[in-house]
């Protein structure tokens, strides 16, 4: 009986640490909620291969402390109440740890709500609203990318040294992300002595821009400014060139306006046009070439600033793990306050008073069909004020 004893022991004590292996070894999941149809699945396609990539080469140098990273798809169709269903499904039936992916501002803003009531954090690596970490900021929410304001920053430098005095028209989208976008950039045109001359927000997916010229002519605009994007700024270029609109006007847009994605699609009409971002393949560094070398060998296509950042989200999330040695929501929501971290673009911080990160900025200007840098703001400059209150 003794015997016997000694033998069942040993066989529960065996039978745990077998079990225990594969809990140690559990992957870590990151929920990925992002357009991969509609308007934005070009941006979605960028967020997929910078997040893709990354997970690839950290799985392959042994993943996070030794758990490997595995990553799960939704499409969100660039839809509030759709993003919210996928992540809620992520969150419930695939039990996630972490959320990304989403595009649209609104929808980030809706699944940071549900993201803040599930008790799980979230980072986007597109959406441009400074609602995100302004006014509506949440305490499970955070921001790898650049805001309008930043991007907005950037942009009113460069107006104001190149075309000082301009009288601006604004065309956006009529969703969160364009009313933001346009109010940060008008905000900043009047600071450096611009003059604002009209607005107009068009439905996302407008299929005729025509409408709006009328309007626009009538405002006798030095400035176009837009923060359309995907499909919308194919058909919103095309027009202006057809209606021979770009021969008297310079256009300025927000950074996801002409991208790697839609930049071929809009062709010579895309000429001239200049933003101001958080990134760029034509940063000089070892290790910006290192990433373009790699995105391009894996994805035949440059990155843009979507797969960039979507790809340095990965390596934050890594360092906060390691600092905070679990997925558990204070613990990561405390490693990642106030974290410094190196991208393909250099290094970034994420301001612990409102999650923004705070990075360089560029401004681009699309010469010969190429992205060309045209100037360069310091983060310090570009980051605005901390006014998020909720936490």
């Amino acid at each position: 009986m003794r015997f016997m004893k000694y033998i069942l022991a040993g066989a529960v004590l065996a039978a745990s640490s077998l079990s225990a292996v594969p809990q140690a070894q559990e992957p870590i999941k990151i929920g990925v909620v992002t357009p991969l149809s509609g308007t934005y699945a070009g941006i979605g396609q960028q967020v997929r291969w910078g997040i893709e990539l990354a997970a690839n080469e950290i799985n392959a140098a042994g993943g996070v402390k030794g758990r490997k990273i595995e990553l799960i798809f939704e499409d969100e169709e660039a839809n509030p109440s759709v993003a919210v269903q996928k992540a809620e499904k992520l969150i419930q039936v695939n039990k996630v740890h972490f959320l990304t992916g989403t595009v649209n501002s609104g929808s980030t803003l809706a699944v940071g709500q549900l993201a803040e009531r599930s008790g799980i954090l979230i980072a986007t690596t597109v959406s441009f609203a400074d609602s995100i970490t302004g006014d509506r900021c949440s305490p499970n929410v955070f921001r790898v990318n650049a805001r309008a304001g930043q991007q907005s920053a950037a942009l009113a430098a460069w107006l104001a040294k190149e075309k000082p005095k301009s009288t601006v028209y604004f065309l956006g989208p009529d969703y969160e992300m364009g009313r933001s976008t346009v109010a940060a950039f008008k905000a900043n045109v009047i600071r450096v002595g611009g003059n604002s001359v009209g607005e107009v927000f068009a439905p996302l997916d407008t299929k005729d821009y025509t409408q709006y010229f009328g309007q626009l002519r009538a405002a006798r605009a030095q400035v176009l400014y837009t923060s359309v994007a995907g499909n919308d700024t194919v058909r919103l270029f095309t027009q202006l060139a057809e209606f021979g609109l770009l021969k008297s006007l310079t256009v300025l847009g927000a950074s996801g306006t002409v991208s790697a994605q839609n930049i071929n699609a809009i062709g010579a009409a895309a000429e001239g046009f200049v933003t101001g971002v958080g990134y760029s393949a034509e940063i000089k560094t070892p290790e910006n070439a290192k990433f373009v070398a790699a995105f391009r060998a894996a994805y035949k296509n440059d990155p843009d600033l979507y797969g960039a950042d979507s790809y340095g989200l990965l390596f934050a999330y890594k360092a906060a793990f390691e600092k905070a040695g679990s997925t558990d929501t204070d613990k990561m929501r405390d490693a990642l306050r106030g974290l410094k971290w190196n991208t393909p673009q250099g290094e970034k911080t994420i301001r612990a008073g409102d999650h923004q990160a705070v990075q360089k900025m560029y401004v681009v200007k699309v010469t010969k069909g190429k992205f060309v840098i045209a100037n360069e703001v310091s983060g310090d400059d570009a980051i605005g004020d901390d006014v998020c209150t909720r936490f």
